[in-house]
């Protein structure tokens, strides 16, 4: 365990900073799911009405860094080739 003051808030903030990723990162992966379902149902037009979102959440995810800005770039840029491909 820490001995100094400072540590003792650091392991502290680092969990609670944790929690807070890691329903950052559920959410994201749960409009993917979404995302996906609606691509292998093949519903275009419910597809194009949530990309928006999808694009939203991904870059505030990228933005704090749970992901690097770079994969939501591939992610959103791959999901949008597909919903056209539809």
């Amino acid at each position: 365990m820490s001995n100094t003051k400072s540590a003792i808030r650091g392991v502290r903030r680092v969990y609670k900073q944790t929690s807070v990723n890691k329903i950052r990162r559920g959410k994201y992966k749960s409009i993917i799911k979404e995302i996906g379902l609606l691509i292998a149902a093949k519903k275009k037009k419910e597809a194009i009405k949530l990309l928006p979102k999808f694009n939203s959440q991904l870059m505030k995810i990228a933005k704090v860094g749970v992901i690097k800005k770079q994969t939501a770039s591939r992610k959103i840029s791959r999901l949008t080739k597909k919903i056209n491909k539809l």
